[in-house]
């Protein structure tokens, strides 16, 4: 997997991004009666928000 280059985003802001999108994404399913669809972008949501937890606000894991 490619690692986002610095002037592209660090990881933090990518993976904030995602969570975003997919919480986005995760209504407009379960609005259409996309249940599996939306419980699986919901998974991605907190996966995505986990890890900008851990890797803090300069993208790198924080202890």
């Amino acid at each position: 997997m490619l690692e986002p280059k610095e002037e592209n985003g660090g990881r933090s802001e990518v993976a904030s991004y995602v969570a975003t999108l997919s919480n986005d994404l995760a209504n407009m399913a379960r609005r259409t009666g996309l249940d599996t669809l939306g419980y699986l972008l919901e998974m991605v949501r907190l996966e995505a928000e986990s890890l900008t937890r851990r890797n803090g606000p300069n993208g790198r894991h924080s202890p």
